[in-house]
């Protein structure tokens, strides 16, 4: 299964000019299927669209503004760190965000964000039912009006806790654009720099979740990853999202690492210096791993060897078995004992079976987003846009 997913992943990710000289026959064999099965998402889409539209189906208004984070194709586009940073934003602000996610993958990313967030008044619901798991939420905690709890959300100050802290004051949608089921206030889209559109296919043939036309739709797109490429592929991609109909505030951001930790001691911090000169090994099972594994050798590793699974993938004992076996090629070719990196959204997902690889030095990397500067646009500019959204809600 995992190769059909890997071939799956591959097509996705080639352009349709490319596919003979390029792919193989299994690759080539598989496409007439996953075209049918395109065409019959696209016209599932159209219909749940219309169903919404005509109020056949009912959308949803919680008593507290809400914040989706979305975006138009699969894995790797920054979601939640994003919701991370919103969350930690508004937290640090004296407003309690409550975090709505479906728990994909073994609830890997609502494990990592409750690790992260674990110092905060954020609170994480996590449930296919959205609507259910907030009312839960807001029936136990209460909720109270955005504007009365701070007069300048999202300032980056530290204001004196309200007597009202524990009580819910705005809901952030974890992957959130396609539930549509939910009003919200504010549209968040994240494009990953490194590959934007892949084949410009919808699913399973290509990468798109919705057709371009779902851009109009956002109040913001944030191009993440954009550390990684040239600045006339920002500004290439830059002009095809102002193709939306809204033109949207486009910013800038990038994965920041900032420390490793040990999978035996994760109370323990390490410098990011702990893979310089090192033969390294980045694992992962992300929606993305070519920016994770790029990261890790602009940190000066000597050598950086990687495997990699779809994401949310759990890993193996088998699989443990196979990266054990690489690590001791590794160990026999270059004459030291290698490093093995993983991501946080990894550690949470599978942190006993990672303890098989006891032998060897297991980090996982941690990252925080970090917006860039780029024509006047800035994390404040950003803030200020999030601010001006939620307080006419």
């Amino acid at each position: 299964m995992e190769r059909v997913r890997s071939a799956v992943k591959q097509i996705a990710h080639t352009q349709r000019s490319q596919w003979l000289s390029t792919l193989s026959p299994l690759h080539l064999s598989l496409i007439p299927l996953l075209s049918l099965s395109s065409s019959l998402y696209a016209f599932s889409l159209l219909c749940r669209h219309l169903l919404y539209r005509f109020n056949i189906l009912h959308k949803h208004r919680f008593p507290v503004p809400v914040i989706s984070v979305g975006n138009l194709t699969w894995g790797g586009n920054g979601k939640t760190p994003m919701v991370e940073f919103l969350a930690r934003s508004f937290a640090d602000d004296g407003i309690s965000p409550l975090i709505l996610t479906r728990g994909y993958g073994g609830a890997d990313e609502a494990k990592m964000l409750q690790r992260q967030l674990q110092c905060t008044s954020a609170k994480i619901g996590v449930g296919a039912n959205r609507v259910a798991t907030a009312a839960k939420f807001l029936k136990q905690y209460g909720y109270v009006n955005f504007d009365a709890i701070s007069e300048k959300p999202l300032s980056g100050g530290n204001p004196k806790i309200p007597p009202n802290f524990g009580q819910i004051g705005a809901a952030i949608l974890d992957d959130g654009m396609q539930h549509l089921r939910i009003l919200r206030d504010l549209e968040i889209v994240m494009v990953n720099a490194l590959m934007p559109w892949g084949n410009r296919h919808l699913l399973p043939l290509g990468p798109l979740r919705e057709p371009f036309t779902a851009l109009n739709r956002a109040d913001i797109i944030v191009i993440h990853h954009a550390d990684l490429v040239q600045e006339k592929d920002i500004e290439a991609l830059e002009s095809t999202i102002r193709k939306a109909e809204r033109n949207p505030p486009i910013f800038l951001t990038k994965m920041a690492p900032i420390h490793f930790f040990p999978c035996r001691d994760i109370s323990r911090i390490m410098s990011l210096r702990a893979v310089e000169n090192m033969t390294v090994v980045c694992l992962s099972g992300i929606g993305f791993a070519d920016s994770f594994i790029r990261r890790i050798r602009k940190m000066g590793a000597a050598y950086v060897d990687h495997i990699d699974f779809s994401d949310h993938h759990l890993f193996e004992y088998k699989e443990i078995e196979m990266v054990r076996a690489r690590l001791q090629a590794l160990e026999s070719e270059f004459g030291t004992k290698p490093i093995v990196v993983i991501t946080e959204k990894d550690y949470d997902r599978s942190p006993e079976t990672l303890q098989h690889l006891n032998h060897y030095e297991v980090l996982v990397l941690c990252s925080r987003l970090q917006f860039l500067v780029y024509k006047g646009r800035t994390e404040d500019r950003f803030k200020k846009i999030v601010r001006e959204r939620l307080s006419i809600c």
